[in-house]
C-alpha cells in the first residue's frame, strides 16, 4: 500500500483508492450535514406559504389568484439575481455568501407575517406588500441553490457527484414531510396567542432555523481546499489534482455559456419538471383539502407521506444510478413516473386515499430524477463559467415556480376545480422526460458512446 508521502505533489501519477476513499468520506462528513440543514431550513421558508394559505387567505382577504401571483413572484426576484449572486459567490467565497443569503431571507420571511401591518405602515395595499415581501424573498434567497451545487463541484469530481447530490437533495423532501407535520401543528396549536394567526407564528418560528444556520456556516464552513484546515496537505493535493484532471475538456468562459447549445438543453428539462414539482409543492395542501380533510394538522400529516416515501425512492434511484453508471432512464422514467401519479392523483381527487397514494408516487418521481439531473452541469462547466451555467439553469428553470402555481389557480379559475390544473403539470412532466432522452450519449458520459465530446466526461463510479 502507498503511503500519504506519494500524495505530496498536485500530479502525483497514481492514486491509492483506499485513501481516496477515506478522504472523500471525510470531506463529505464535515460539508454535507451542514449544507443539507441550510437546504431544510432554506426550503421550509420556501414552500410554508402553502401552508399559511389554508387560513391566510381569508385573514387577509385574499382571492386564490392573489396567492397565486404572490406565490410565483418570489420566482422573478430570484430569476434576476441568481447569476449576479453565483458569481458574488465565485468572487467572495462560499462561506460569507451562504451566510448572507440565509440571514436575508430569514428576516423576509419572518415579515410576511406581518404584511397587513406593513401595508398599514406604507400605506399601500395589503395585496402589493405581499407581493413585495415574495419578490424580496426571491432576490434575498437567489444563489442558494446554484451556489451549493458550485461549491460541491469545487469539492468532488462529477464522477462522485452522483450520490453526495442525493444526500444534499434529501433536504427537499425531508423538510417538505417535517415541514407539513410542524406547519400543521403551529397553525393549529399557536392561533390567536398574543392576538396573532397560527399562519403568522407558523412563518416566525420557522424563519428562526435560517438564522441560526447562518451563524453556523460562518463559524464551520471553508470556502475551498485551500482553506481547509481540517484537510492534511497530502489529502488536499489529491482532492485538487483529481479536480485538475476532472476539468480537463470542460467549458471555462463564461462567454461560451450562453451559447452552448447542451446548457440551454438542460435549462429546458430543468423548466419542465420543475414546473410540475412546484404546482405539486403549493398546492397540494389545497389538493388534500378539497377532498374534504379540514384539520391543518390532518392535512401537515397527509402531505409528508408523499414526501416521506420520496426521500426513500429519490436514495434508491440515485444508488442505482451510481453503481450502474446509467443516467439517462434513471432520470426519465422518474419523469413519467410523476407524470403518470399526477394524472391519477387529479382522476382521484375526491377519494382521499387514492389521492393520496397518487400523489405519492408523483412525488417520488419528480424528486427522483432531480440529484441525477444535478450532476449534468458539472460535467460540462468548470470554474467561473460553472458558476455562470449553473446560476443561469437553475434562474431560468426556475422560473417554473411562477408557471407551476400559476397552472392550477388559472384552471381553478376557468373550471372551477383545483385538481385540473394537475393534468397540465403531468403534461410538463412528460416533455421533461422526452427531453431528458434527448440527452446525447456523450454529454453522460456513457462508456458504450463512441463519439466522445468531453474528454472526462462524467461516468459514474461508485463513490
Amino acid at each position: 500500500m502507498q503511503t500519504n508521502a506519494e500524495y505530496q505533489g498536485a500530479n502525483a501519477p497514481v492514486h491509492d483508492s483506499a485513501f481516496e476513499d477515506r478522504t472523500y468520506r471525510k470531506v463529505i462528513l464535515r460539508i454535507l450535514p451542514i449544507l443539507l440543514l441550510c437546504y431544510m431550513a432554506a426550503y421550509l421558508d420556501r414552500v410554508n406559504v402553502g401552508f399559511a394559505k389554508l387560513d391566510m387567505l381569508s385573514d387577509l382577504q385574499f382571492s386564490n389568484t392573489i396567492y397565486a401571483l404572490g406565490a410565483s413572484v418570489f420566482f422573478w426576484g430570484y430569476f434576476i439575481f441568481e447569476v449576479p449572486s453565483n458569481m458574488l459567490l465565485h468572487r467572495f467565497g462560499a462561506r460569507f455568501w451562504i451566510a448572507r443569503i440565509m440571514l436575508s431571507w430569514a428576516v423576509i420571511s419572518i415579515a410576511v407575517a406581518f404584511t397587513a401591518p406593513l401595508a398599514t405602515l406604507f400605506h399601500i395595499e395589503t395585496s402589493s406588500m405581499f407581493y413585495v415581501l415574495r419578490f424580496l424573498l426571491g432576490i434575498c434567497e437567489a444563489g442558494f441553490f446554484p451556489g451549493v451545487i458550485l461549491y460541491l463541484n469545487y469539492w468532488f469530481p462529477t464522477q462522485r457527484q452522483s450520490r453526495v447530490m442525493s444526500g444534499f437533495l434529501m433536504a427537499m423532501p425531508v423538510s417538505l414531510t417535517l415541514g407539513g407535520m410542524v406547519s400543521g401543528w403551529l397553525m393549529s396549536s399557536m392561533a390567536g396567542i398574543q392576538g396573532m394567526a397560527g399562519w403568522q407564528w407558523m412563518l416566525i418560528i420557522e424563519g428562526i432555523p435560517s438564522v441560526i444556520m447562518a451563524f453556523v456556516v460562518i463559524a464551520c464552513l471553508c470556502d475551498n481546499i485551500d482553506k481547509a484546515k481540517w484537510l492534511s496537505a497530502a489529502e488536499k493535493a489529491m482532492l485538487k489534482a483529481n479536480l485538475q484532471t476532472d476539468s480537463t475538456g470542460k467549458v471555462t468562459r463564461i462567454s461560451e455559456v450562453f451559447l452552448n447549445p447542451r446548457v440551454w438543453l438542460l435549462v429546458l428539462i430543468l423548466l419542465t419538471f420543475n414546473t410540475g414539482f412546484y404546482g405539486l409543492a403549493f398546492w397540494m395542501p389545497s389538493i388534500i383539502k378539497s377532498t374534504g380533510i379540514t384539520s391543518t394538522v390532518q392535512i401537515g400529516l397527509l402531505t409528508a407521506i408523499p414526501y416521506g416515501v420520496a426521500t426513500v425512492i429519490m436514495l434508491l434511484n440515485a444508488r442505482h444510478s451510481n453503481r450502474t453508471g446509467e443516467r439517462r432512464l434513471h432520470a426519465a422514467i422518474p419523469a413519467f413516473i410523476g407524470c403518470i401519479g399526477l394524472i391519477l392523483s387529479a382522476f382521484f381527487a375526491h377519494n382521499l386515499v387514492l389521492s393520496v397514494l397518487f400523489l405519492t408516487v408523483a412525488a417520488s418521481g419528480i424528486l427522483s430524477l432531480m440529484p441525477i439531473f444535478w450532476t449534468l452541469p458539472g460535467s460540462l462547466l468548470s470554474g467561473a463559467a460553472a458558476a455562470a451555467g449553473i446560476g443561469m439553469i437553475n434562474a431560468i428553470g426556475n422560473l417554473s415556480g411562477f408557471t407551476g402555481s400559476m397552472i392550477t389557480a388559472v384552471a381553478e379559475n376557468l373550471t372551477g376545480d383545483i385538481n385540473n390544473g394537475t393534468y397540465v403539470l403531468a403534461l410538463c412532466l412528460l416533455v421533461s422526460g422526452g427531453l431528458i432522452l434527448a440527452i446525447p450519449g456523450s454529454m453522460l458520459g456513457r462508456k458504450d458512446d463512441a463519439r466522445p465530446v468531453l474528454p472526462t466526461s462524467l461516468n459514474m463510479e461508485k463513490a
